[in-house]
């Protein structure tokens, strides 16, 4: 018998903005309408953070008037879908078949767009809803908090939560326009202002030493809800996330996953308190137990360990909860692992702004990187 084999290879560009602004919903704001401006108008189906709309009671309002005002651009298709914030949306899949349903009803092709306003486990919903109907409408993200401005929101990555696990049912689908507008962040909560610092100290940590010092100079502006501080961490840690996606693995074919130093012990810290930790939070225990392991496995030294921990602490996060204990996050090891697809690939610290990927952990360092921030926190709490 004769074997016949074919094979094909193509490569597609991808192209998207990423745009940063105030009032964006203000009618003298033409930024949205500019960005979708065609011969005829086009339709849109909005999702709304309802934590957004709570802090914003007139928000939809807003949105009725920018729309009347660019009606020869743009046009609402339906009232805006109001959906719970924070992991209740990811946790319920009847949101989704929700906005899919919507998608049938209002006629929503692929020409036409679904943009989703709010934080960064709304977006995630939303887009993954948009993703797999008619196997992608447009997607705009409106990112409404720090963790979602300056990393999630601006990525590629679209999911649920199933099976008790994070993120396990999603898609890689780039959004056709990201636009982030100052002005959400002032009604939020300073757990929520500073739970996207730690995305910032995250990519500063691998990446970038400048931008960990300037973070060590402004802790306390950043801390203190001051804005511009603020503004310009975003636009920088949203840089170093787009550079990233540029490089060689955008939709992570691989296990290599730089950006998710620290997240192995969140994702489970997250499930272990039944998301009383916002995300950011985990991240930073996260980031403080991979920079304690780095330190014990001998790549770092305690200057820097310190003035690691230092920042996190200056920025108003905890270095450790109860639930972080080996047990428990082992078994958060091991999903990672199963989530990666099959090879364990985790981002430690060489150095402050370098870091460097192992492929297997030791239980033992683990456990003593905890028991260290423990005697931390401790320290901490009589102080």
């Amino acid at each position: 018998m004769t074997n016949t084999v074919l094979q094909q290879a193509f490569a597609v560009n991808f192209q998207y903005k990423v745009c940063f602004t105030h009032g964006l919903f203000d009618p003298n704001n033409s930024l949205l309408a500019d960005h979708l401006r065609t011969e005829n108008p086009v339709k849109i189906f909005v999702v709304l953070d309802k934590g957004l709309t709570e802090a914003h009671p007139d928000l939809i309002t807003k949105l009725k008037q920018y729309f009347e005002a660019y009606k020869q651009d743009i046009f609402l298709c339906a009232a805006p879908m109001i959906v719970p914030g924070g992991e209740a949306s990811k946790n319920d899949e009847n949101l989704v078949r929700q906005i899919v349903e919507a998608t049938h009803q209002y006629a929503i092709d692929r020409h036409s767009y679904i943009m989703a306003i709010g934080g960064g486990a709304v977006l995630d919903m939303v887009g993954f809803a948009a993703a797999i109907s008619h196997r992608g409408v447009r997607h705009i993200r409106i990112p409404s908090t720090v963790l979602s401005q300056n990393d999630s929101g601006v990525g590629v990555k679209n999911s649920i939560n199933y099976f008790g696990k994070k993120n396990y049912i999603g898609t890689f689908a780039t959004p056709y326009l990201v636009i982030n507008d100052f002005d959400f962040l002032r009604t939020l909560d300073d757990r929520d202002w500073r739970s996207g610092l730690a995305e910032a100290i995250k990519v500063a940590l691998i990446k970038d030493v400048d931008f960990f010092q300037w973070m060590e100079k402004h802790a306390k502006d950043l801390a203190g809800r001051e804005m511009e501080p603020m503004k310009e961490s975003i636009i920088r840690c949203a840089q170093m996330h787009l550079d990233h996606i540029a490089g060689k693995d955008p939709f992570e074919m691989g296990s290599s996953r730089p950006l998710d130093f620290g997240h192995w012990a969140a994702h489970k810290l997250e499930y272990l308190t039944n998301f009383d930790l916002r995300h950011g939070e985990a991240v930073a225990i996260g980031i403080a137990l991979d920079s304690s392991y780095s330190f014990l496995k001998g790549w770092i030294g305690q200057d820097d360990l310190d003035r690691i921990l230092k920042l996190i602490s200056d920025l108003g996060f905890d270095l450790y909860v109860p639930e972080l204990t080996g047990e428990n996050l082992i078994k958060g090891l091991e999903e990672f692992r199963e989530h990666l697809g099959g090879r364990l690939t985790i981002m430690l610290l060489k150095a402050i702004g370098k870091g460097e990927e192992v492929h297997e952990m030791d239980p033992s360092l683990i456990g003593e990187a905890i028991t260290y921030l423990e005697s931390k926190h401790k320290i901490a709490n009589v102080n």
